[in-house]
């Protein structure tokens, strides 16, 4: 049965799979997603999709406003004409003291505004006196010998519905209601005329005219700006594909303020760190293939001479191979300590310990080998407190300032001077070793602390390090919370200073509550 290598946040072994087996797969990315839908006419669809909703939204609230406020405003425009008229005949009618044809007629100049319009006359009795739908049916008001108008039975046009008219009082010289004028406009039920309709229609018609522009230029607009935007991301979609493809220099270029140029910058800081440890893992490897090359060589060329003769097998001889043998366990023994430090294999054992009477005691236990090597070692308590307190691992800690001592050792010249401190700052310890050795250049600095790492100067000299000194210390201190200060130049000295925190106990609460 096949096995699949698959990897992801999301991948499970095969369940059924109970037996190895030696097919593997492993599949390149796709240039471009069968299907799938570009950013650009992701965007360009959604700022299309928003401009419709918009054009619906507006096109909903003017119907329903809009449309509303126009009737109101058209039934008060009526109104104002119907009150106009019913003060006309209420003048005449007072004037001539009854309906007569010369107060009748007046009805007829309400007609004159507007074609659309309708006008109707109705004395107090509800008899018809006016009506301009009589003159389409044929029929015209009577008048009496006396003069008077003789209400008409004849069939009206006019509507019936209150919503359909408007209606004013017509009244005497004592106020009292003697008729009423009605007004309302042809083929409509909303006392729109046909120019008001004209203009209701034509309204919405430019609105659905706008709407259609302006989802075009969201359309244009959405299409232009998805552009811009997916323009870096697609850039570094591109130097991602280049470095997969083993294209470690492949960078994306992009910057800027926004979240997109901190995305392509975060990208591309990333990229120099991925080809920066890939460099220093090649390098890592052949350093350690160097590393335990020498001393099995040496061995292995006193232990061939010794077979051949050339060489006696006498106790100066085996004690050059148990010299190398030793070498190898130190160097084994270091990279199995540093491999636990990292995988939290051993837990911290800290307790309250005066790092002052620790550096002192160190200092004056390692003096004697200083002064074999022809160098001076001193020791300065620089807080001006007998002691200093810490939560600390002290054997750790130990570990990581000999380490620091002897890499300082090595690279100091004889009558140089090395220099352990300690002072107290804003509730940390800093434990400083200053040397007057080779120094380290700047560009090297950062890889200090890098497995199996020393600098061209330093390799040009018979130090006899193991190259992981360093790092060990790095580990050390991270688990203390801590940190390390490297100030060098070259010629003139290195200074490692390391800061760690007095109270480990408050300093992850203070961790705990920034994280949190």
């Amino acid at each position: 049965m096949a096995a699949k290598f698959v990897i992801g946040n999301n991948a499970h072994a095969d369940e059924g799979s109970k037996q190895p087996s030696t097919r593997n797969s492993w599949n390149t990315l796709k240039p471009k997603p069968a299907g799938g839908q570009s950013f650009a006419s992701g965007m360009t669809l959604a700022f299309a999709l928003i401009a419709v909703l918009m054009a619906l939204i507006f096109v909903v609230v003017l119907a329903v406003v809009w449309g509303d406020q126009f009737t109101s405003y058209t039934r008060a425009n009526m109104q104002s004409m119907a009150d106009s008229t019913a003060e006309s005949l209420t003048e005449a009618y007072s004037a001539q003291g009854r309906w007569t044809s010369d107060v009748v007629q007046r009805a007829a100049s309400a007609s004159a505004f507007s074609s659309d319009i309708g006008v109707q006359v109705i004395d107090a009795d509800g008899g018809v006196l006016y009506d301009d739908t009589w003159a389409a049916g044929g029929s015209s008001s009577k008048t009496r010998a006396d003069g008077t108008v003789q209400p008409q039975s004849s069939k009206s046009l006019a509507p019936t519905g209150a919503d359909s008219v408007v209606t004013a009082p017509v009244r005497d010289a004592e106020g009292n209601t003697v008729g009423e004028v009605r007004l309302w406009a042809f083929g409509s039920d909303v006392l729109l005329t046909k120019s008001d309709t004209a203009f209701k229609e034509s309204s919405f018609e430019a609105i659905a005219i706008a709407a259609s522009v302006g989802v075009l230029l969201a359309c244009v607009i959405g299409y232009f700006t998805s552009r811009r935007m997916s323009a870096p991301i697609k850039r570094i979609t591109d130097t991602a594909k280049q470095i997969r493809n083993g294209d470690l220099t492949a960078r994306s270029g992009v910057k800027g303020e926004n979240e997109v140029g901190q995305l392509g910058e975060t990208f591309d800081d990333m990229a120099t760190s991925l080809e920066r440890d890939i460099k220093l893992e090649h390098r890592l490897t052949g350093d350690v293939a160097h590393e335990l090359r020498t001393p099995l060589m040496a061995m292995q060329a006193t232990v061939e001479a010794m077979q051949d003769g050339v060489l006696p097998a006498d106790d100066e001889h085996f004690e050059t191979v148990a010299s190398e043998v030793r070498r190898l366990s130190r160097l084994v023994d270091a990279m199995l300590k540093l491999s636990r430090l990292e995988n939290n294999a051993n837990e911290l054992k800290t307790e309250r310990t005066d790092v002052v009477y620790l550096l002192r005691s160190l200092v004056s236990s390692q003096h004697a080998l200083f002064h074999e090597k022809g160098l001076h070692l001193r020791f300065i308590n620089e807080s001006g407190r007998e002691e200093i307190m810490a939560d600390i691992d002290a054997d750790l800690i130990r570990e990581a300032v000999v380490n620091l001592m002897s890499n300082a050792m090595r690279y100091t010249d004889a009558d140089g001077y090395v220099k352990v401190s300690v002072k107290t700052e804003r509730g940390d310890v800093l434990i400083s070793v200053q040397d007057t050795g080779i120094g380290i250049a700047k560009e090297d600095i950062p890889q200090t602390f890098s497995r199996f790492w020393r600098s061209d100067v330093s390799r040009e000299r018979v130090s006899g390090g193991l190259g992981v000194g360093l790092s060990l210390t790095k580990e050390i201190v991270d688990k203390h919370n801590g940190t390390i200060l490297v100030e060098s130049e070259l010629g003139r000295g290195t200074t490692f200073t390391l800061r760690i925190p007095q109270n480990r106990g408050r300093r992850n609460i203070a961790q705990a509550i920034q994280e949190g």
